[in-house]
């Protein structure tokens, strides 16, 4: 790896959460532009082959060595023993990008218990799954980063979302916690909170509010838009260059830190 380059991904190996589409997909392909070689996860077969071709396409960078790792965080007691296997026989992972689906849309009041019971499991029962697969390694190698992909609810609740709204605050404080128990191994763990972004669930999001609201998905986007200063949305490309600076070596002194992608939203109050 070159050391002259902080924000060089040369020669580190990356597992990246939800990478058949969307800001985990604009991740793993932002990484492996760095140097890195990706591990894509996903539950999608047929989006993980995709993703693959995508990568494996790119100019190769240090004999970069790109997987796939299928795994469905919905069926959370399946994800140990097929991350365990899948890292017993390779080389240790050393960025892990905890990102998945959010919860369905709808208000708090209505969800009921399994509705938050299953969001629990897939976000934060899998994260921690996986951090406890990957930190060892991480440890061994002296070198560490954790970037979990959450939202700006952690600091303002969105209007409804809220399963969504109660488990991304809890993952945030867990991620927190184990910056704190893990930065004395050179491991740092930080969130990213996108705001609205051009993906295929911020699509699905405004076309419910537009059903709910009687009104057009353009004039709900142009509601959306006047919340953001920057008025417009985010492209999966631009945060997945804040994960990646967050998994270089140029971050090494940044961790615990809930870092807002959206435009100045959360700015605003």
């Amino acid at each position: 790896m070159n050391e002259s380059n902080h924000f060089s991904l040369a020669g580190r190996t990356a597992l990246v959460g939800g990478a058949t589409q969307g800001i985990g997909k604009a991740i793993a392909i932002e990484f492996a532009r760095l140097g890195a070689s990706v591990v894509a996860m996903g539950r999608n077969p047929d989006g993980l082959a995709r993703t693959l071709e995508d990568l494996r396409n790119l100019p190769d960078i240090d004999s970069q060595r790109h997987e796939t790792l299928r795994i469905d965080l919905d069926d959370w007691k399946s994800v140990e023993p097929a991350v365990h296997g899948f890292l017993a026989s390779r080389s240790p992972i050393e960025i892990l990008v905890h990102n998945g689906g959010g919860p369905a849309a709808g208000p708090a009041i209505e969800a009921s218990p399994e509705h938050f019971a299953r969001a629990f499991e897939h976000h934060l029962l899998c994260g921690q799954i996986l951090a406890q697969a990957v930190a060892p390694g991480m440890r061994d190698r002296g070198y560490g980063r954790i970037v979990n992909v959450i939202s700006t609810s952690v600091v303002t609740p969105i209007r409804g979302l809220g399963v969504s709204n109660t488990i991304r605050g809890a993952v945030a404080n867990w991620a927190r916690t184990l910056a704190v128990e893990l930065a004395p191994f050179s491991i740092t763990v930080n969130s990213i909170l996108p705001g609205f972004t051009r993906t295929a669930r911020l699509e699905a999001l405004f076309k419910g509010r537009a059903s709910r609201a009687g009104a057009s998905v353009p004039e709900v986007e142009q509601e959306a838009l006047k919340g953001v200063p920057m008025r417009r949305f985010a492209e999966p490309e631009e945060v997945a260059r804040v994960a990646a600076f967050l998994a270089s070596p140029a971050a090494s002194y940044l961790t615990g830190v809930n870092l807002p992608v959206d435009g100045g939203r959360l700015a605003l109050g």
